[in-house]
């Protein structure tokens, strides 16, 4: 080959060759082995070269797929993949061993990002990847850095993740390729290590050996990948459940005359308040500043002649997918992926807010200042109405990812709506987004008559922290997360008290917990829930409920999952489910 004509060797280096090509002057690499160039072929950078390579291919094998397990001792066991790999690529012939080293270094490339994007998803969702499903939320993603920190971070975040991805797979590619040609070179020490190896796996395997809590004998690869192939069958069995159960529902044939009787000429409010979870309200470092909050404002209602009661729904997601939890509560059903999402806000299925919207007994109105786009799903809801972002007559900065403070949504609510003379009555679905991810900076609570469009608001921003300042220390997260839980609370708290009268109605509750990075992954998927209301008749209809007095459950209040509460509500305040 002209290569070898041109290169000269020391008299008294040995060159030997090997099916895959000659190997380099110190018996580390050559040929398709060694990779191209004079200097990958220096003996230094070769040897080099093929130590990062085998600890590559090391960590790739041995990688958790959650932050919590990544520590020294998961990468001290034996990975029988690596085994299995080495007995492959030694007995293959040349040209199939090629073909073999690349697709093993592809399919370990995918199975890498796959671990990291389960580390993503476990951190901010505290689940794993739905290699079926969870594409869409990448768009979701690149809208909340972009709202979060600027257009220019989002498009370095999406190149980023680019070059990432191509780098995995090109480098674990060329990685395996270069370790197969140093196996087949030493292909006597390739076998008796892999026997050695592999009969120290079977021991450990059968006598549960574990280091640092992690089985010595690890099968991470193959785990994954059935893991992954289980999550992808149980999404298309929760597919058909969710059909199945979707097309029954005990209030499709109910007269629209005996939906909801009981709430006849009240104001209905609804509102969610974004992240607040179980957390908020007993994990100590949050507890005290939103417990004393809660008591505050229980104490307030009574002032001003309301009740409440309180408990807890389980949302059937965590750390975010918020519509999924506000089509859980509206529709009765299940819905815990985009998948369920978009099957039932496109079908018939009556909703509780459009249950209002039936009896044609209430306009009904959305205040959703989180939906920057078009938003469809506000007819499936029985909607008259939807002040987004760009209708709620906003000119402030946003806060955060949030686009407009809470107290400002309430205060435009009460101009654009409730304050209106001689309108009928109101059902409103309220979204107050103030205590959503990443907390910084937040807005302050202000005089209601000083809200007016919201430049004031200019002022409080820049007092505020900064997301680097909050995000450095995991307990500054946590402190602003209660701040921002009591700052959105608190504003409804106060805005029943000085707007809401005789007839009014509010529920009230979280949608998910927030991320883990609050959490510490305790405390479930609660969320609390609270009723408020003038006319103690409206009470008096949950009693059998069993829910606690005031606006904060205790520790042994009533657990509902989500799906549960439409049902409910709607037997208590109108007729019996037809059969």
């Amino acid at each position: 080959m002209p290569l070898f004509t041109h290169s000269r060797q020391r008299p008294d280096t040995l060159t030997t060759t090997t099916g895959d090509g000659p190997a380099a002057p110190d018996g580390t690499g050559g040929g398709t082995g060694g990779g191209g160039g004079r200097w990958f072929r220096h003996p230094a950078v070769a040897r080099v070269l093929t130590v990062l390579s085998a600890l590559l291919v090391l960590t790739a094998l041995l990688l958790p797929n959650n932050l919590d397990r990544l520590t020294p001792g998961a990468f001290g066991r034996i990975p029988v993949e690596g085994l299995l790999g080495a007995v492959v690529l030694v007995v293959l012939p040349p040209r199939p061993r090629r073909v073999a080293a690349v697709l093993f270094g592809l399919g370990l490339g995918l199975l890498t990002l796959l671990n990291f994007l389960d580390m993503g998803f476990y951190s901010n969702f505290d689940r794993p990847f739905d290699v079926r499903l969870d594409w869409v939320l990448f768009d979701d993603g690149e809208a909340f850095v972009r709202d979060s920190v600027g257009g220019a971070a989002a498009i370095g975040a999406v190149i980023g993740v680019v070059v990432l991805v191509v780098a995995v797979l090109v480098l674990m590619t060329l990685a395996v390729v270069r370790l197969s040609g140093l196996l087949v070179r030493h292909r006597g020490v390739t076998i008796r290590t892999t026997a050695v190896l592999g009969t120290a796996w079977i021991a450990c395997a059968a006598l549960g050996a574990q280091i640092a809590g992690a089985p010595v004998a690890a099968r991470n690869a193959a785990a994954l990948v059935d893991h992954h192939a289980r999550l992808v069958g149980e999404s298309w069995r929760d597919q058909r459940e969710l059909s199945r159960a979707a097309a029954v529902d005990a209030f499709a044939d109910t007269p629209p005359d005996q939906l909801l009787t009981a709430l006849r000429g009240k104001d209905v409010i609804f509102a969610f308040i974004e992240s607040y979870g179980r957390n908020a309200i007993e994990e100590p470092q949050t507890s005290s500043e939103v417990g004393a909050m809660l008591a505050d404002g229980t104490e307030k209602l009574r002032k001003a002649g309301f009740s409440s009661r309180s408990a807890f729904l389980t949302s059937p997601t965590y750390g975010g997918g918020s519509w999924l939890a506000h089509s859980t509560f509206n529709t009765g059903l299940w819905i815990k992926n985009q998948q369920g999402y978009d099957s039932i806000t496109t079908s018939d299925r009556m909703s509780l807010t459009s249950a209002f919207k039936r009896t044609d007994a209430w306009r009904t109105v959305g205040i959703m200042p989180g939906v920057t786009q078009s938003w469809p799903e506000g007819k499936f809801y029985g909607l008259d109405h939807v002040y987004d972002s760009s209708h709620l007559g906003y000119q402030g900065p946003k806060f955060g990812w949030s686009p407009i403070p809470d107290q400002y949504s309430l205060s435009a609510f009460e101009q654009l709506e409730h304050g209106k003379k001689d309108r009928e009555p109101l059902m409103a679905e309220i979204i107050l987004v103030s205590s959503h991810n990443p907390w910084a900076p937040l807005p302050k609570t202000i005089g209601w008559d000083q809200v007016g469009d919201g430049s004031v608001y200019e002022g409080i921003k820049a007092e505020g922290k900064t997301r680097a300042e909050v995000w450095k220390d995991p307990k500054q997260v946590r402190a602003e997360y209660a701040h921002s839980v009591e700052y959105s609370v608190s504003n409804l708290v106060d805005y029943v008290v000085k707007y809401g009268d005789k007839n009014t109605v509010l529920v009230f509750l979280g949608d998910h917990q927030p991320v883990p990075t609050v959490t510490h992954n305790d405390f479930g998927r609660d969320v609390p829930i609270a009723m408020v209301a003038h006319d103690p008749k409206v009470l008096d209809r949950i009693s059998g409920w069993g829910w606690q007095d005031g606006l904060k459950p205790g520790p042994d209040a009533p657990v509902w999952r989500m799906d549960q509460f439409r049902d409910r509500f709607l037997t208590a305040y109108g007729s019996t489910p037809t059969p």
